[in-house]
């Protein structure tokens, strides 16, 4: 299964520093991808991380690539609640390009 994976570096979770929500997200992204098989896709060589971490760069290069993608991961919908609340067109957009988005934490 292939997938892209998305951090908000910007979400402070459970009272967390910004740094320490970033990290839990990161752990325990990796741990479901383990879990899951999930490989990660980076489509845009030029990216600094091998994840995303802001949507409207996400969705430019999905559009520029038009990947065939199983799936996105992400730590919860509350990571992405802002964009999905301001841009719900955008996120209907985005989430077209995958079969399912999956979550680490329900």
């Amino acid at each position: 299964m292939q997938g892209i994976f998305f951090i908000n570096e910007r979400k402070r979770l459970f009272g967390l520093s910004i740094n320490e929500s970033i990290q839990l997200q990161k752990e325990a992204l990796f741990d479901f991808a383990e879990n899951k098989k999930i490989q990660m896709v980076k489509l845009n060589p030029y990216q600094l991380y091998d994840h995303y971490t802001i949507p409207h760069a996400l969705l430019y290069d999905l559009k520029l690539n038009k990947p065939n993608l199983d799936c996105l991961v992400m730590y919860s919908l509350e990571v992405i609640e802002d964009f999905i609340h301001f841009y719900p067109a955008r996120w209907i957009l985005l989430k077209s390009y995958f079969n399912e988005i999956l979550t680490a934490r329900s």
